[in-house]
C-alpha cells in the first residue's frame, strides 16, 4: 500500500513543480524585457534624443554615419555596463544572502565591495592609476578580504550571522582606510577616487567594458550552475552532507565566485551600493516565495541598475549623477521597509 502513497506524491509534486518553474522563467521574461526596454531609453537619451525605434534601428544596422556612432560607440557600452553589471551584483547579492541565510548578507554589506575599493585605491595612489593596475587592484583587494573575513568568521565552519558581524567590523576598518587613503592623496586623484568610488557609468567605453564581460560572463555562467548545490546548502550543513555536497568546499567556492562578480564591477564601475542587498529579495517577493533564485536575481538587478543609471542621467540633465547616488536612495528606502516590517513582525 505504500508504493502507490509514494507514487501519487511523486506524481502530485511534479505539477507544482512546473508551475514553479514556468512561474520563475516568466517572472525573468518580464523583467528582462523591461531592462532591455529601459536600456534602449538609456542609449536614446542625451544631447541627440532618439526614441526607442530608431534606437533599435541602429542596433540592428540599419543607421548611418553620426547615428551609428553615438549609439554603438558612445552610448551602447554603457547600457551593456548596467545591464551586465547590474546582473552580476544581483547573483553576488542572492549567493550571499543564501549562504547567510540573511537578507541584510551582500557584498556591500559584508565588506567584500569596500575591499574591492580599498585595492582599487592603492592601485590609484601607489602605481598611478592604469586601467589594468585599477582592475587588479580590485580584484585583489575583494577576494583578499573574502579570505580574511572567511578566516576570521570560521569556528567549526562559517555560519552566516558571524560571517555577516565580522564582515561588518572588517567594512569598517577599510572604509577608516579608504578615507585616509583619499585624504593623503594628491588633490586629482582624491577627486577621481571620490567620484569613482560612489559608483559611476560615465564615461565608461567598449576598451574599459569589454574585458569585465569576457570575466564576469564566464564566472557567472559557473554561479548560475552551482545554483542547485546552493539551495542544499539552504536545507542545512547536515542535509547538504547528507546528500553528498561538500559543505565548506561549496560554500568557499560559492563565495570566491560572487566576489569575483563584485570585484569586476567595482573595477571598473566603482562599488554601486544595494543593487546586491535589494535585487534578489525583490526578485524573491515577484516569485511568490520560492527561494533565493539565482536567475531571478540577475534579472532583477540587470533592471534595478539600468533603470538607476536611466534616472541618474535624466533627473538633472544634463548634470549627470553618479548611479551610485541614486541605488543608495533606493536602498535606504528599501533598509527603512525592511526594518519597519521586521519591527512589526517581532511586535506580534
Amino acid at each position: 500500500m505504500s508504493a502507490p502513497a509514494k507514487t501519487n506524491t511523486v506524481v502530485a509534486g511534479r505539477p507544482g513543480r512546473a508551475r514553479r518553474l514556468g512561474r520563475e522563467a516568466a517572472l525573468c521574461l518580464v523583467l528582462s524585457a523591461l531592462a532591455l526596454l529601459v536600456a534602449l531609453l538609456v542609449i536614446g537619451g542625451g544631447d541627440y534624443p532618439m526614441g526607442p525605434g530608431q534606437v533599435l534601428k541602429v542596433l540592428l544596422g540599419g543607421g548611418e554615419g553620426l547615428e551609428n556612432t553615438i549609439v554603438l560607440q558612445w552610448r551602447t557600452p554603457r547600457a551593456v555596463a548596467a545591464l551586465v553589471f547590474g546582473a552580476a551584483l544581483g547573483v553576488a547579492g542572492a549567493v550571499f544572502q543564501s549562504l547567510t541565510r540573511n537578507p541584510l548578507g551582500s557584498p556591500d554589506v559584508i565588506g567584500f565591495s569596500t575591499g574591492a575599493y580599498t585595492g582599487a585605491l592603492l592601485a590609484l595612489t601607489l602605481v598611478g592609476g592604469s586601467f589594468v593596475a585599477t582592475s587588479l587592484g580590485a580584484l585583489a583587494g575583494g577576494l583578499l578580504t573574502a579570505f580574511a573575513v572567511y578566516l576570521l568568521a570560521w569556528r567549526r565552519g562559517s555560519h552566516g550571522f558571524r560571517l555577516i558581524l565580522v564582515g561588518i567590523g572588517v567594512s569598517a576598518m577599510l572604509a577608516a582606510l579608504n578615507q585616509w587613503l583619499v585624504l593623503r592623496a594628491e588633490i586629482e586623484v582624491a577627486m577621481a577616487a571620490a567620484v569613482w568610488g560612489a559608483g559611476t557609468l560615465n564615461g565608461v567605453n567598449w576598451s574599459s567594458v569589454l574585458p569585465a564581460i569576457l570575466l564576469i560572463v564566464p564566472v557567472l555562467a559557473a554561479t548560475l550552475a552551482g545554483g542547485n548545490r546552493l539551495q542544499m546548502l539552504e536545507m542545512g550543513d547536515d542535509m547538504a552532507t547528507a546528500l553528498g555536497v561538500p559543505v565548506e568546499k561549496t560554500r568557499l567556492l560559492m563565495i570566491v565566485l560572487a566576489v569575483l562578480l563584485t570585484a569586476a564591477t567595482t573595477a571598473i564601475a566603482g562599488p554601486i551600493a544595494f543593487v546586491a542587498l535589494v535585487a534578489p529579495q525583490l526578485a524573491k517577493r515577484l516569485n511568490q516565495g520560492a527561494g533565493l533564485r539565482l536567475v531571478p536575481a540577475a534579472c532583477m538587478g540587470a533592471l534595478l541598475l539600468v533603470t538607476s543609471d536611466l534616472a541618474a542621467q535624466r533627473l538633472f540633465a544634463p548634470v549627470q549623477l553618479p548611479v551610485g547616488v541614486v541605488t543608495v536612495s533606493i536602498g535606504g528606502i528599501y533598509l527603512i521597509w525592511l526594518l519597519a516590517r521586521e519591527g512589526r513582525t517581532g511586535s506580534r
